[in-house]
C-alpha cells in the first residue's frame, strides 16, 4: 500500500526552542552528569571500606590504621614477636610488654598447665566478642599457649587515680570526664549481658581491686575490657544460671545471693550453693563507679543525680534490680542534663 504524505493534515506547526533555551538546558544536564562522576569518585573507595577497630572476623586493625590485618599465625608470633619484660602475672596468664614491628604488644603466655581450660576460654571469648568494648586481638597460638593483644601502657583500670596525678592528664581530672569513665564501664556490661554469645557474667569480680583489674584504661581514656577468663553464659530459657567458682565469697561488694546462704555454723559446701544471674554484675555496679568518679568538684552532684538507679541495683532481690541497659541509659541522661546545666551557668557568667 502506497503511503501518502500527510500534507493535508491541520494543526499548528511544531515549535522550535530559543537557541538561548536549550544552551541552557544542555549546560544544566551537563552539570548534573558532572556532579553524579564527582561524587562518585569522591565517595566511591578505592577497595572495602574499613573502619578502625572494626575489622572483619580473624583481622584486626591498631590505633588509627584504616587497614586491616589477618591475626598472627604461630610461625609470626614465634619468630616476628620479642619479648622485653614482664609486666604482669595473674592465676592463669602471664603478660609481657612486647615488640611487633616496632609498635609496643602484649603477649600472654599461659602461668601453669592446670589453668589451661580458663586460658583457651579466655582465647575464645576474645575471638568472638571483639568490639569497642574488648582489647584488640592480634594474633594467638594454641600450640605455644599464648595471645598476642594491643598493649595499652596506661595499665589497669586500677591507676586510675594514679595516672590522674600526672601532669599530663591532669586536666581530664573532671566530674565529667569520669562519669565518661562510669559510663564505659556500664556499657561494657550492657555489651556481655547481651553479646553475640549470649547473657555473660563478669565472674572475676569478688572485689573492687579485683574488678578494676579486669579492665584497661586506654591512651584516649576509655575502657576496654582486658581479662575474659571467667565469663560463663546464663540461658534465661532453659534455667542455666551460673557461679562464679567453687569457692565460698564474703564480703559486701559480692551480691547477697553470691553468699553462702546457710550461715556460719554450717561448712560451705559447693554443692549446694545456690547458683545466680547476671544481676550479680548489677549490685556491684555503684561501688565500682562511686571509685571512678572520684572525689573532685561535681562528683557529689553527679552522686546525688545517680542516688536512685545506684539504689534499684542495690536491691536484695535479683529480680527487681535494673538491666543494665537500664543503668546506661541513665547514666547517658545525667550526663546530658548536667553538661546542659553547666553550659547555661556558663553562658548566663558571660
Amino acid at each position: 500500500m502506497e503511503t501518502r504524505p500527510l500534507e493535508g493534515r491541520k494543526g499548528p506547526a511544531p515549535r522550535e526552542l530559543p537557541p538561548a533555551v536549550g544552551l541552557l538546558l544542555s549546560m544544566a544536564l551537563m552539570n548534573v552528569l558532572l556532579y553524579l562522576c564527582l561524587d562518585r569518585l569522591v565517595t566511591t573507595p578505592r577497595g572495602p571500606a574499613v573502619q578502625p577497630g572494626r575489622c572483619p572476623p580473624g583481622h584486626f586493625s591498631m590505633g588509627q590504621a584504616t587497614t586491616c590485618s589477618p591475626w598472627l599465625s604461630c610461625e609470626q608470633l614465634r619468630t616476628e614477636v620479642r619479648p622485653l619484660k614482664r609486666v604482669g602475672e595473674g592465676a592463669v596468664k602471664t603478660v609481657f610488654l612486647s615488640e611487633w614491628k616496632e609498635r609496643k604488644v602484649a603477649l600472654s603466655r599461659l602461668t601453669r598447665p592446670e589453668v589451661r581450660d580458663d586460658f583457651l576460654h579466655g582465647l575464645r571469648m576474645l575471638q568472638a566478642l571483639q568490639s569497642e568494648h574488648v582489647v584488640t586481638l592480634l594474633g594467638y597460638c594454641e600450640d605455644d599457649d599464648t595471645i598476642l593483644t594491643e598493649y595499652h601502657p596506661l595499665g589497669s583500670l586500677g591507676n586510675l587515680e594514679a595516672t590522674l596525678n600526672l601532669a599530663k592528664y591532669r586536666s581530664l581530672n573532671t566530674w565529667q570526664h569520669r562519669l565518661q569513665l562510669a559510663l564505659g564501664y556500664v556499657a561494657i556490661l550492657d555489651f556481655l549481658h547481651r553479646s553475640p554469645l549470649g547473657t555473660l557474667v563478669m565472674c572475676d569480680s569478688s572485689d573492687l581491686p579485683k574488678t578494676l583489674s579486669q579492665y584497661l584504661l586506654t591512651a584516649n581514656f576509655s575502657i576496654v575490657l582486658n581479662d575474659l577468663d571467667a565469663l560463663p553464659l546464663v540461658n534465661h530459657s532453659s534455667g542455666a544460671l551460673v557461679k562464679c567458682g567453687h569457692r565460698e565469697l564474703h564480703g559486701d561488694f559480692v551480691a547477697p545471693e553470691q553468699l553462702w546462704p546457710f550461715g556460719e555454723d554450717m561448712p560451705f559446701q559447693d554443692d549446694l550453693m545456690h547458683a545466680y544471674d547476671e544481676k550479680s554484675d548489677i549490685w556491684k555496679i555503684p561501688d565500682v563507679s562511686s571509685f571512678l568518679l572520684g572525689h573532685v568538684e561535681g562528683s557529689d552532684m553527679v552522686r546525688f543525680h545517680l542516688f536512685d538507679i545506684h539504689k534499684a541495683c542495690k536491691s536484695q532481690v535479683p529480680a527487681e534490680r535494673p538491666t543494665a541497659q537500664a543503668v546506661l541509659d541513665t547514666y547517658q541522661k545525667v550526663l546530658n542534663l548536667l553538661r546542659d546545666t553547666a553550659t547555661s551557668q556558663s553562658r548566663e557568667m558571660l
